[in-house]
């Protein structure tokens, strides 16, 4: 990288690029595991949804008819509705316990990872799952990031103060390009030599804005690369200003965010707020989901018992019916003989 003949030595252009692979592949593998992850689980909420949704229509279902059925006397229905009702019992049972191990499995993992927010460096159950750098070598990637957005932001400054800002005769070769007008402005280095964060001085301008301010100071040129009108930098330099400008921006904002991902910062704050906010909310919501299901297959078993006491009741009143009618016609017949 270099801007109007200066240049980047090579060692800082290949730390640049080591840097910017890592960013991307940091990245990258961000994307796809959290595209990935929300997939899986969206996948397993909707089917567990699903599930819920078809089990409680199908209770509800399941007892209309049988108090339908029972009623109307229809007694090969009831038996065959009663059959059914049992494998449905049964299967409401089982999802009962599925939903007891997962209330389960989500203690044991929200207590991992409140173990591990505590104890990060430790020999907890996360750390064969999360392969976590240590802080020296996080450190050293960042100390890096930071040497080099200096380095850049040196190179920036060297043009800007030796070209840019001089006033060259016009003998002086590819140095002189007509500069003229007020001085412009130097890039603020967000570092101190001992790569702690500084404040910008009076007359710096900071990455973010230093496009917007240095567009300003750029001139028309004409066919032969001089500056036509006022300004001390050419559309070419201004371009190449930008792409340093962009290159240290870039690893200001983003590497202590990837380097906190190196080192896993990020993802104990993460587990932190989980712990905190959505584990015992998870738990309360799964324990009365399998307290429902537990209810609901009580209720359809009772329901069952119900209706074959009513059915078995409603054919001994049938019987006795028939018999009485049957003995009060007899009575009748022995008495008109």
């Amino acid at each position: 990288m270099g801007i109007d003949q200066v240049f980047l030595p090579v060692s800082d252009q290949q730390n640049i690029d080591d840097l910017n692979r890592k960013l991307n592949r940091a990245a990258n593998d961000l994307e796809s595991k959290t595209k990935e992850n929300s997939r899986t689980i969206r996948d397993v909420l909707d089917n567990v949804r699903f599930t819920l949704i078809v089990v409680a229509a199908a209770m509800l279902v399941l007892a209309f008819l049988g108090l339908l059925f029972s009623i109307f006397g229809l007694k090969t229905l009831v038996y065959f509705l009663v059959l059914g009702a049992w494998f449905l019992v049964a299967g409401t049972f089982i999802l009962c316990g599925v939903f007891v191990l997962l209330n389960s499995a989500v203690g044991d993992t929200c207590v991992a990872m409140k173990e591990w927010v505590a104890h990060p460096y430790e020999d907890t159950a996360l750390d064969h799952i999360l392969p976590c750098v240590d802080v020296a070598t996080a450190e050293q990637s960042l100390n890096q990031s930071k040497t080099v957005t200096s380095k850049v932001v040196t190179v920036v400054n060297k043009v800007l103060s030796t070209v840019a800002n001089s006033n060259f005769p016009p003998n002086a070769g590819p140095l002189y390009y007509n500069q003229s007008g007020p001085l412009v402005p130097t890039l603020c280095d967000p570092y101190t030599g001992r790569l702690d964060d500084r404040q910008c001085n009076a007359g710096e301008v900071n990455l973010t804005n230093a496009p917007q301010v240095w567009k300003n100071y750029t001139c028309t040129v004409s066919s032969s690369g001089i500056c036509a009108t006022t300004g001390r930098i050419t559309p070419d330099i201004y371009k190449q200003l930008i792409v340093a400008v962009n290159i240290s921006y870039g690893l200001y904002h983003y590497t202590p965010f990837l380097v906190n991902l190196e080192d896993c910062t990020f993802v104990r704050e993460t587990f932190g707020t989980i712990t905190v906010d959505y584990c015992p909310g998870l738990r309360q919501h799964l324990r009365w989901v399998y307290i429902g299901l537990a209810l609901v297959s009580t209720g359809i078993m009772l329901s069952i018992i119900f209706w074959v006491v009513y059915s078995k009741q409603r054919r001994r009143r049938d019987e006795y019916i028939k018999q009485h009618a049957d003995g009060q016609y007899m009575a009748r017949e022995n008495n008109k003989s």
